[in-house]
Parts: C-alpha cells; sequence; structure tokens
C-alpha cells in the first residue's frame, strides 16, 4: 500500500490513518485520495477495528502544521476539464466512504484544514481540533464550489444559516469559533490532540462494537428520515444487538460487578 496514507493499529483496535504529503501540507491528490478510499473500505472487513482516526502527518522544519490544506492546487493545475471531474468524483466517494466507515470515525485536525481537508473531518463522524487549527470551506474563493460533500454536511452540522455564510464568504475560521458553532466536538493544545483523540477512542471502543456500528447506522441513515421512519429503522437496529453474545456478557459482568468483555459476537 502506498505511504501517502500511513497505518497503525493499536492491541485495542484503534486504527490511526496519517495522511503523509507533509511537504505538500498533506494535500489531496489523485494517489491520495484513492488510497484513502481503498485503506477505509478494507477496514470494513477487519472485525478487530474498533474506532478510526484520521490525522495529519508532522510538518517539516519551520512550517505549520496541516491536518489537509485541500486539493493539491499543483497538480490540478495540469488537470483537463475531465481529469477535474475525474477526480472531484473520486473525492466524492472517498469521503462517502470515509462517512460509511462501518466504525466510528474521528478526525483529529491537527492545523490548516481548508476545502477538501474540512470536506475530510465532516464526513468523520466526532472531530477534535488543536487550538492552533484554521479551517474553512474555502472554495468558492477559487471560483469553484465544494465538491466532496461540503455543501451538504456543513449545513446539517452547524445550521444551514451559517454554513451559507462560511460558504459563500471562503471564510477561515479558528478552532475556537469551530467549536462554538459545532463544527468540532473538542478543542485542546496541540500537544494533546493524539492524545484526546485516543482517549475518545478507547471510551467508544469498550462498549459493543455491534451495538455502536448499530447505533451509528440509524444515527446517520434515521436522520435523514421522517421520524415516522426513523424509529422504525431504531427497532430494526435494536432487534440486530439482541441475539449477540455482547449482550448476555453485559447482563452477566453486571450481574459479577466487573467490567464486560466484548468480542464484536
Amino acid at each position: 500500500m502506498s505511504e501517502v496514507i500511513l497505518q497503525e493499529k493499536t492491541e485495542k483496535g484503534i486504527l490511526i490513518l496519517t495522511l503523509n504529503r507533509p511537504e505538500a501540507m498533506n494535500c489531496l491528490n489523485f494517489e491520495t485520495i484513492d488510497t484513502l478510499q481503498q485503506v477505509i473500505e478494507e477496514s470494513n472487513f477487519d472485525m478487530s477495528i474498533r474506532v478510526i482516526i484520521i490525522t495529519g502527518a508532522a510538518p517539516p522544519e519551520g512550517k505549520k502544521a496541516s491536518f489537509c490544506a485541500g486539493a493539491d492546487l499543483i497538480e490540478r493545475r495540469t488537470f483537463s476539464d475531465d481529469q477535474v471531474r475525474r477526480f472531484i468524483s473520486s473525492v466524492r466517494k472517498t469521503m462517502i466512504s470515509v462517512e460509511n466507515a462501518r466504525v466510528p470515525v474521528i478526525a483529529a485536525i491537527n492545523g490548516y484544514a481548508f476545502g477538501g481537508g474540512t470536506e475530510l473531518a465532516l464526513a468523520s463522524d466526532l472531530r477534535i481540533a488543536s487550538s492552533n487549527v484554521l479551517m474553512g470551506l474555502t472554495e468558492t474563493s477559487l471560483a469553484i464550489i465544494p465538491g466532496g460533500g461540503g455543501t451538504q454536511r456543513l449545513p446539517r452540522i452547524v445550521g444551514l444559516a451559517k454554513a451559507k455564510e462560511l460558504i459563500y464568504t471562503a471564510r477561515r475560521i479558528d478552532a475556537k469559533t469551530a467549536l462554538e458553532i459545532g463544527l468540532v466536538n473538542k478543542v485542546v493544545e496541540p500537544g494533546e490532540l493524539m492524545e484526546a483523540a485516543m482517549a475518545l477512542a478507547a471510551e467508544i471502543s469498550q462498549n459493543g462494537p455491534i451495538a455502536v456500528q448499530q447505533a451509528k447506522f440509524v444515527l446517520n441513515y434515521g436522520s435523514e428520515c421522517s421520524i415516522g421512519v426513523a424509529l422504525p429503522m431504531e427497532s430494526k437496529a435494536y432487534e440486530v444487538t439482541i441475539p449477540t453474545e455482547d449482550r448476555m456478557e453485559a447482563l452477566v459482568a453486571f450481574a459479577e460487578k466487573r467490567k464486560p468483555v466484548f468480542k464484536g459476537k
């Protein structure tokens, strides 16, 4: 697998994916976006994985940190119109893969996150930012619009009026503002980012894997439906958890006053 995406899996089933183009501010080129999609889709078949964390590689000495500064504009300048269409299609598919990953995805935003970088964070389930972060959907300043789902995911997170303001103005916002509008879940100091992301991942991974997966499924899809459709969807998702070994383990562990040991079965 290409080195543009580094992979590390912990004993607790936390998969850390690092965008590894620090010399290019971890920007997205064809290779990076295609590799990320492959890695995410492959992770869906590894039942030992409980949570995924996505972050950016540390910057070269003397440079500012970047989670992902968007599309690689140097590469983009060489594209024909058809190649641009193909690239945006690949970006869109990859963001959908991230959003629909079997397990929760945490974006550990460690620096600049513009355009596709913010879209990658939006496609993740949860977002933790370091205090030095600047982020935004800046595409209109380049005479284009967000093409990786940003026009749809941002308003679902921060509200339509605020999303319009941010997209129309191509405004870059700091971590404090992102937290205030609900774009990120938490802000920490740069040196504490991965520790905070790992702590959140560990908190999630200690719970029943099948239950977390079903909760993600119904949260993602139910939020797009009327409540009359979403509530039966919740009932069906609950049904999946009833015959599992993990549910019985939870009851036994409660009776024995110990922590349950879940196996995802």
